[in-house]
């Protein structure tokens, strides 16, 4: 049987990611199936997905900004007008499933495709609940979520723990080591800090290493910045023979597989990806994110002796003295490896699609 899946999930690469992710899952599974996006129209699904080799219709939809604002005036009509689209490309488009991964834009699919009894599946990347699965969370059939205790946001009965979708290709790092020296020319006897801001960059977490440079050299650590396209002509020029500084990663395997320690933002995907990699990791969460997911995520690990958490505004006074005792202590590292490595879950693809193929078999 030619099965069609109709997936939503945009705004951020922390949607876009799980929703491309999942689809060529399917894809493997059932090579006939017909695939349809629908994103937000002015954001970067409508650029990704394509690249993925996904059609996609975009909706005029916008989230709520938190502060009064004019673009909150025009959101009923967005709302409505969203709805209405959702409608007309459902019933032209006739999709055995609908699946959710975030964003604004599924909203209105996902609640239109539950009012025409389409089964329904969302996926939650954070600990915290983000508004839309909220919402929907009493429309659809079942809930994928990356973390324990989600019952508190959605009804337990349709709550299944799967994980979050991870890139393949950072199963097997620890054999990528030698390649990975290579790769970014680094020195063997060294020890490898990999610094992590987002595509973009973080700035508080740059202000961070360049003050903390010197700190890095005393402790004979070599260091690959991952700075973001933002601020690559603030810090071109801070590189030295111990300081490599990109603005992106195209290799992240490469660069987590070079790695000893890791200090990353804590968005959802990174944190899942930091668990199957198992290095000993310090998150300095962004605090200007929604519900300020980022720290809960970031506790979530921590709170299991997983992970060191040091938030922004306690970074002048903590940071080198907690990575000072890091450094000074192998247990510590050891124990922060194997304890991030135990939530790892490297099949949440898999087991996402495996919750989709029932409702299938439900359906029929």
């Amino acid at each position: 049987m030619k099965y069609k899946f109709i997936i939503s999930g945009g705004g951020t690469g922390g949607h876009i990611y799980p929703a491309v992710a999942i689809a060529n899952e399917l894809k493997t599974r059932f090579p006939d199936a017909e695939f349809l996006f629908v994103g937000a129209k002015d954001r970067m699904e409508m650029e990704k997905v394509p690249q993925a080799g996904y059609k996609i219709k975009g909706l005029w939809i916008s989230g709520l900004q938190r502060s009064l604002s004019l673009q909150n005036l025009a959101f009923p009509l967005k709302l409505v007008s969203s709805l209405g689209k959702s409608l007309k490309i459902l019933k032209n488009f006739k999709p055995d499933v609908a699946i959710g991964t975030g964003g604004y834009a599924s909203a209105p699919l996902l609640r239109m495709a539950a009012l025409k009894g389409i089964p329904c599946l969302i996926q939650e990347q954070n600990s915290h609940a983000g508004i839309t699965n909220k919402w929907l969370s009493s429309k659809v059939q079942k809930i994928c979520v990356a973390y324990e205790g989600m019952e508190k946001f959605f009804p337990s009965e349709k709550v299944r723990i799967t994980g979050n979708p991870v890139r393949q290709d950072l199963l097997d790092i620890s054999l990528k080591r030698e390649e990975a020296v290579a790769f970014f020319n680094l020195k063997k006897e060294k020890k490898t800090l990999l610094v992590l801001g987002g595509s973009l960059g973080a700035r508080r977490i740059n202000q961070l290493i360049e003050k903390s440079l010197p700190f890095f050299e005393k402790n004979n650590l070599q260091v690959i910045w991952q700075c973001g396209k933002f601020y690559e002509e603030t810090y071109k020029n801070k590189g030295s023979q111990t300081v490599q500084i990109h603005p992106f990663l195209n290799r992240m395997d490469l660069a987590y597989a070079a790695a000893d320690f890791i200090i990353s933002r804590a968005g959802a995907l990174s944190v899942s990806e930091l668990c199957l990699v198992g290095k000993p990791v310090i998150f300095i969460p962004s605090p200007n994110v929604a519900e300020d997911h980022q720290t809960k995520n970031a506790l979530a690990i921590s709170e299991k002796n997983a992970a060191l958490l040091i938030k922004e505004s306690e970074l002048d006074a903590n940071f080198e003295n907690e990575f000072s005792a890091l450094l000074a202590s192998e247990e510590k590292q050891k124990t922060l490896s194997e304890n991030i490595k135990k939530l790892a879950r490297p099949n949440a693809t898999k087991d996402i699609v495996e919750e989709i193929e029932k409702l299938l078999e439900k359906s029929r």
